[in-house]
C-alpha cells in the first residue's frame, strides 16, 4: 500500500514531510515520532500527540516535554516584526526566543504561542488563545491574550463528576488505549442514545 510505503520511507529517511503528511496520512502519535527523530526541535518527549497540520515554525527554540497533546495550532520562536522595523530604521536587531512545553500539556485548537513562553507542567491552553507570556504549573488558560481561568485539579474532579453520569463509563475504564476501534461503534451509539434521548409515541415532539 502506498501510505505504508511513504510512511516507512519518511520515518527511516527524514525525507519527503509534505508528501508524508498528505499521502501517508499519519496520526498525530505517528507524527510525534517522525518529529522527534527529524524534525529539527531541541526536544520531543514520549508519548505525545502533534497534529500533521500544527504550524512549528522554528522546531530548534521548541522543547517538548512528555505526554503533550498538540492540536492544529501555531507555535512560533521569532517575531517578524523585527525585520520590517530593521529595515525602517536602519538596525540590525534580533528579536526570537524560545518555546517550552513541560510535562501534561495540551494546547487546543487555534492557539497561538508566541516565542519566550514556558508552558506547564500540568497545564491546558483552550481552544483560539493567545499565548503571549507563561502558563503557570497547573493552570488552565484561555482567551486574547490568554489568561488563567482555572486549575487542571479542578478541571479533573470536574471531568470525574460528569463521567459518573455516563451510561458508557465501563467502557472507557476497560478501555486499554486512549482510542480502541472494537469499541468505537458501542460508544457512539450510547453517546448519541444519552445526548438525543428517544421518546415514545405518546409524548410530543
Amino acid at each position: 500500500m502506498l501510505s505504508k510505503l511513504v510512511s516507512r520511507y519518511a520515518m527511516t529517511t527524514g525525507r519527503g514531510r509534505s508528501f508524508y503528511r498528505r499521502i501517508g496520512r499519519p496520526s498525530g502519535r505517528e507524527y510525534a515520532d517522525y518529529l522527534r527523530l527529524h524534525g529539527g526541535f531541541h526536544a520531543v518527549g514520549s508519548d505525545c500527540y502533534i497534529s500533521p497540520n500544527a504550524n512549528i515554525t522554528d522546531p530548534a527554540y521548541v522543547h517538548i516535554g512528555n505526554n503533550v497533546r498538540i492540536s492544529d495550532c501555531s507555535i512560533f520562536g521569532h517575531d517578524g516584526a523585527v525585520n520590517m522595523v530593521n529595515h525602517a530604521f536602519g538596525l540590525s536587531l534580533d528579536s526570537v526566543g524560545k518555546v517550552e512545553i513541560r510535562d501534561n500539556v495540551f494546547i487546543a485548537h487555534g492557539c497561538i504561542i508566541q516565542p519566550g513562553v514556558t508552558i506547564g507542567p500540568n497545564a491546558i491552553v483552550c481552544a483560539g488563545s493567545v499565548v503571549n507570556r507563561d502558563v503557570p504549573e497547573g493552570t488552565i488558560v484561555a482567551g486574547i491574550p490568554a489568561r488563567p481561568v482555572s486549575t487542571l485539579a479542578m478541571y479533573v474532579e470536574m471531568l470525574k463528576a460528569r463521567n459518573q453520569r455516563y451510561p458508557w463509563r465501563a467502557l472507557i475504564e476497560r478501555r486499554q488505549a486512549d482510542y480502541d476501534p472494537a469499541m468505537e461503534e458501542e460508544l457512539q451509539r450510547l453517546r448519541v442514545n444519552f445526548f438525543y434521548p428517544s421518546k415514545s409515541d405518546d409524548e410530543p415532539r
